[in-house]
């Protein structure tokens, strides 16, 4: 058994569409998008000690598959005028969050937090933050509706972007324990988990129409990689922990939907969150395993209603009859859960009897169920052909954040989808940062020292002197003991008490605990 407490993050990638113009370059809107955005601690990212081409597997390779696209983009960036820095646009936010470009997609990404009704807040924050960016970007230009956002993860034209998970584990776990133990549940909650799209988008099937569960699954080409823009993997391996690499690693997932529906993304979180502490953190290793993963994420997609046999190494599973087991496992241990993980296994269990028994049951939780209903009402009451590109556009609708056009936060308004979040709580997450953690001490000292801070990430902090601030995690102090530590931040002279200041909040304290 481990109280190890995992920190988790969220980014997320959104489509951006410039409606007065017949062309428009993503990039520039995407920047100018960001630069709107006015509530930031900062303006510069610290991007010093970053290298994703380091492999979880233990070695660096030399040339990912997306450096080639990540030097095209140079390129055309350099015919543009702007620098790389000036391309990013990073926002690094007062909630402790960070806004940037990447590249022709405006991201958001949460702070880090061990709650996942905290990333929730901060999740639907991010969208709040895009809609006050996407206010103030259309009064610059004289106008109104003049741009749409759309959180999803696919533009129908063999092009995705992604929603990225990330769990902070221990070094001394295998990163191959990982995979291992993880890669039949990853597959199998897509059948939860997915947001729905209109059409196919694999090689082998781009131009079809047929429905299916997730819009990440058609690019879903590998076991494990480090790549993420090629050759994208079930389990990615890059090893970029941001954070003590001698003590822990950083599980980046990027198989997963951005959904619009709050009760999957506590889900994705919550089920993972369990998975990885209560069971393979603690030697726990599952008696199953798939013949072919990357096929089967494909074929629970493709299933929808009527889940498919998988073929395991031994014998024949559905995706429902692999969440049981997982959640099975979960029961067998004895452990003092608090009530969020309380509150997962609940519903958990209680979506998988009722997708057994109607998964329409489902469709006040579930996007992609929710999603179909609405198309399928739609083409039989307009008479639609099965191929009609009206439907398509319906599908991207749904994903467009806008609550005056969306037709998720149409659902969502009239009580149709469930809301997990209230109000004032993501109000105070648009601006605030969480009480736990690293967050609210990170952004303790940029505002202690706003002209002297140069560039800051999520681990360091870079000052005009040169001093170079490493955070530990804080993941073992309860609030008002941070509480504490940020007065005494706010009563420094200079950046150079900072370290000292710091020293006892070491991470150590958080790995002892298992």
């Amino acid at each position: 058994m481990t109280d190890f407490s995992i920190v988790m993050g969220i980014e997320t990638e959104y489509g951006i569409v410039r409606n007065d113009l017949r062309e428009s370059d993503p990039v520039i809107e995407s920047m100018e998008l960001v630069r709107s955005y006015q509530s930031a601690d900062l303006t510069g990212w610290l991007y010093q000690g970053e290298d994703p081409s380091l492999d979880a597997r233990g070695f660096r390779v030399d040339n990912l598959a997306q450096d080639e696209e990540e030097r095209a983009f140079t390129r055309s960036d350099y015919k543009r005028f702007f620098s790389f820095h000036e391309m990013k646009s990073d926002r690094i936010l007062s909630n402790g969050g960070r806004f940037y470009n990447d590249h022709t997609h405006p991201e958001f990404s949460t702070p880090e937090s061990s709650s996942i009704m905290d990333l929730l807040r901060y999740d639907r924050a991010g969208i709040d933050i895009l809609l006050l960016a996407k206010k103030e970007r259309e009064q610059s230009l004289g106008g109104s509706g003049l741009l749409s956002l759309y959180r999803n993860n696919t533009d129908y034209h063999g092009h995705s972007y992604g929603c990225h998970e990330n769990y902070l584990l221990p070094r001394d776990i295998p990163f191959d324990r990982i995979v291992q133990g993880c890669v039949p549940f990853l597959v199998a909650r897509t059948v939860l988990l997915g947001a729905g799209k209109y059409g196919y988008e694999s090689s082998e099937k781009r131009g079809s129409v047929r429905y299916q569960a997730s819009q990440r699954s058609d690019f879903i080409e590998t076991l494990v990689s480090v790549d993420t823009m090629h050759c994208r993997p079930l389990v990615n391996s890059r090893d970029e922990p941001h954070a003590d690499r001698n003590h822990f690693r950083r599980l980046h997932l990027i198989l997963g939907d951005a959904n619009m529906s709050e009760w999957q993304t506590a889900m994705k979180l919550g089920m993972t969150k369990m998975v990885l502490r209560d069971l393979i953190l603690d030697g726990w290793e599952p008696e199953i395993a798939l013949d072919d993963p990357v096929e089967s994420i494909r074929l629970v997609s493709k299933g929808l209603r009527d889940q498919p046999l998988l073929r395991l190494q031994k014998g024949q599973w559905t995706a429902l009859d692999i969440l049981e087991y997982y959640v099975e496992a979960l029961e067998k241990r004895s452990l003092d859960r608090d009530s969020e993980d309380r509150w997962v296994l609940s519903e958990w269990k209680t979506a998988i009897e009722q997708f057994k028994s109607d998964p329409s049951l489902l469709s006040n939780r579930v996007d992609w169920i929710a999603k179909e209903e609405i198309l399928s009402r739609f083409r039989e009451e307009e008479s639609l052909s099965p191929d009609d590109p009206w439907l398509q556009s319906l599908d991207l609708e749904y994903h467009n954040i806008d609550p005056d056009q969306g037709l998720f936060r149409a659902l969502e308004e009239s009580g149709d989808m469930l809301r997990l979040t209230g109000e004032a709580s993501v109000r105070n997450a648009v601006t605030q940062p969480p009480g736990l953690g690293r967050p609210p001490v990170r952004h303790a000292i940029i505002r202690r020292f706003p002209e002297d801070v140069v560039e800051a990430g999520w681990e360091k902090i870079r000052f005009r002197s040169g001093e170079l601030v490493v955070l530990p995690l804080f993941q073992s102090f309860r609030e008002e003991e941070i509480s504490r530590l940020i007065e005494r931040i706010g009563r420094l002279s200079s950046p150079r008490e900072i370290a000292e200041v710091i020293r006892p909040y070491t991470e150590w304290t958080n790995l002892q605990e298992r």
